[in-house]
């Protein structure tokens, strides 16, 4: 481009038709590319879950043969937490027993949002992947090539009389053949977005039979909760009765001022001192060594994992980086845990 300008003479100019269609097909390649990432999202906000769905192989988990996506759903692990302390509690108390029919209804519905998860990654996020990897990256390759070629033809154009005629003519005729190959694969990415338009209508098929089976689930457990209510309001309140309190002797015992003595039953109480629970220090070693040879960040501030899969750390931290899972969140490890943390914690020392 600046050779264009140097030279004085004014670069071969594409036409409008094409312009358009380089402008439309940029829309659509960043349309699909955020679509992907935000469904990711949509799916599974925590980014731990999150990179393990973008790891599922679908050619071997493809229409029910594998049940699950391989990491927990929220609701499952609230179902696991409600099912246990009702059965501790005992399935014959009125609290207790309504526990474990919530939490095996939550986790049926942990099981429906797995169907959901795999059903969208098969059938909306593959299939706009494979356009990434194949159509949109074939538009970038002939994109980048028309305007090689295209240098190529301003530049001998410019030395014409200086050069022959046919080394002119076969430039000319390479620019049109990269400018044929670009209109050609732009027009194919439009022309397919019936294709689009259907992964679409199958995104929300999926997400209609999920609050469908969602409904049914809980229209279920409505009904159990409902005759539970019923059945402890019509049950008689059972009043409380207090146990008999212990009986103290008020005698003068010897060596008695004449105040209260107990009975050699009563309780007795002890002090002890107080234990203080240690608390964590950062030893020296824990701080490593900024100079890393390998990509890395330095911790700015301390970060207590909340989720399944974060990696936690303290200030001045230096963090191994291994990939990053979009724009806020990295993986990394430390002192051997591996795991993910957001990217504004951290001032990038070695990038990836």
């Amino acid at each position: 481009m600046v050779s264009e300008k140097v030279g004085g003479a004014e670069g071969t100019k594409l036409d409008e038709d094409f312009k358009d269609l380089e402008k439309r097909a940029d829309v659509t390649s960043k349309a699909v590319v955020d679509l992907i990432s935000k469904t990711s999202e949509y799916l599974q906000p925590n980014p731990a879950s999150r990179a393990k769905l973008t790891m599922l192989n679908t050619v071997s988990k493809i229409r029910g043969q594998v049940k699950s996506p391989g990491y927990p759903q929220a609701e499952g692990l609230l179902g696991e937490s409600m099912a246990k302390f009702g059965r501790e509690m005992g399935e014959d108390t009125n609290f207790g027993g309504a526990l474990v029919d919530v939490g095996e209804s939550m986790k049926r519905l942990a099981e429906v949002k797995d169907s959901l998860d795999i059903d969208v990654k098969q059938n909306f996020i593959d299939p706009l992947q494979a356009v990434v990897d194949k159509d949109i990256k074939d538009i970038q390759h002939h994109l980048k090539k028309l305007e090689g070629r295209r240098l190529d033809y301003d530049y001998k154009k410019k030395r014409q009389g200086k050069i022959p005629d046919e080394e002119l003519r076969s430039a000319l005729e390479k620019f049109h053949e990269s400018k044929e190959m670009a209109e050609s694969s732009m027009h194919n990415l439009l022309e397919t977005d019936v294709e689009q338009v259907s992964q679409m209508a199958s995104l929300v098929e999926s997400q209609l039979q999920y609050h469908k089976q969602a409904v049914q689930v809980l229209e279920e457990l409505t009904d159990k909760l409902r005759d539970r209510v019923n059945e402890a309001q019509s049950r008689p309140r059972r009043e409380y009765t207090p146990k008999p309190q212990p009986s103290f002797d008020y005698g003068e015992p010897e060596h008695s001022n004449g105040g209260y003595s107990p009975t050699a039953n009563s309780p007795s109480y002890s002090s002890a001192p107080l234990v203080e629970v240690p608390s964590f220090h950062r030893t020296p070693s824990m701080k490593n060594n900024e100079h890393c040879s390998e990509p890395c960040a330095k911790a700015l501030y301390d970060f207590e994992p909340e989720n399944e899969g974060e990696l936690g750390f303290h200030e001045g931290d230096i963090i191994t980086l291994t990939n990053r899972i979009d724009e806020n969140w990295f993986e990394g490890t430390l002192h051997g845990q591996s795991g993910f943390f957001p990217n504004n914690y951290v001032e990038v020392v070695v990038p990836l």
